[in-house]
């Protein structure tokens, strides 16, 4: 049954400095919540959508000032999920792992176990939960991305310069990320540096997978000894480019899965590593160096491992 928007009336928005650059496209999905991508679309090529009076397509880069028609959209009750409650245990527990955050930006210590983002079988990530709980933030979007099952720092943006600025710094490699993982068997000291070009594949099952490939995209993981365990070894991996699962198929492609990867470890390792408690992918990003959009400031934020990797080590037999 389809049943109107609860915005079901033409709304006049002026784009103010937080929307200027971003696609129109982009800027219809989160104000037309719940929205699917496809009916976003079919309204901007109608004209139903218009910028200044005027028709627009879809890539459309807003400006200062510009006056976005924005349609009543009707769309059906399953289409139409509100967010996530403030109120839920997983999204009310993302309060209390903020490690910073001003007027520009929110930087959290993601858990693993929850996306940073929802879509394709995934109720709701990080972005929707944090925007449950800022209600009256205008804007939120994420800066990069974590895998599910990997901890650590995540940085949010509040405002669309903050994310511009923070994007720049990603695109010239102006951000350093140190990730901390536990790897089977002993990792040699001379291989600081694995290059090998990833490429993203789907098997007949469906499930997306990377695998290293000529045919892929060139990738460089940094890598720096930690700490010697009798069977394993705490490595850090700083990632010069940011590809899907880079660190964790480098580390497979070395020899040297990470403890529990469901999708590229081994067996016998993981098993030996879940008897010692750890119940999820050892992998955290542990350390994010970058300059504050506003200030200049260089940043260094710093997420504590959580209470099960801290465990894990502690019953590990050091070399």
């Amino acid at each position: 049954m389809n049943t109107p928007s609860p915005k079901a009336q033409v709304q006049m928005v002026t784009i103010d400095e937080d929307h200027v650059g971003q696609r129109i496209d982009n800027f219809l999905l989160t104000k037309l919540k719940g929205v699917p991508k496809s009916m976003i679309y079919r309204i901007v090529r109608k004209g139903e959508v218009r910028v200044n009076k005027k028709r627009i397509k879809p890539e459309y880069k807003l400006a200062d000032g510009d006056v976005v028609r924005v349609p009543p959209v009707r769309v059906s009750e399953s289409e139409g999920r509100p967010g996530p409650s403030a109120k839920l245990t997983k999204v009310s527990q993302l309060e209390e792992r903020i490690l910073f955050e001003d007027k520009y930006l929110i930087v959290l210590n993601k858990p693993s176990g929850i996306a940073v983002h929802g879509g394709s079988g995934v109720e709701f990530g990080v972005i929707e939960a944090m925007r449950s709980l800022r209600t009256q933030q205008k804007f939120l979007e994420l800066v990069h991305r974590l895998d599910k099952e990997t901890s650590g720092v995540l940085l949010i943006a509040k405002k669309r310069s903050a994310l511009r600025h923070l994007h720049d710094q990603l695109r010239y490699k102006k951000m350093q990320k140190d990730y901390v993982a536990l790897v089977r068997g002993e990792w040699q000291a001379h291989d600081k540096v694995v290059k090998a070009p990833l490429l993203k594949l789907t098997l007949k099952s469906g499930e997306r997978i990377v695998r290293v490939n000529k045919e892929g995209k060139e990738s460089e993981t940094r890598y720096k000894i930690l700490q010697r365990y009798s069977d394993s070894t705490l490595v850090q991996a700083s990632p010069v480019t940011g590809r899907t699962h880079q660190i964790r198929v480098h580390c497979q492609y070395a020899g040297h899965p990470i403890a529990c990867d469901e999708k590229y470890s081994e067996q016998k390792f993981d098993d030996s590593m879940r008897a010692q408690g750890l119940n999820r992918l050892f992998l955290h990003a542990a350390q994010l160096k970058f300059t504050h959009p506003e200030t200049e400031e260089v940043m260094q934020v710093k997420a504590p491992l959580d209470p099960i990797l801290e465990s894990t080590l502690k019953k590990l037999k050091k070399v």
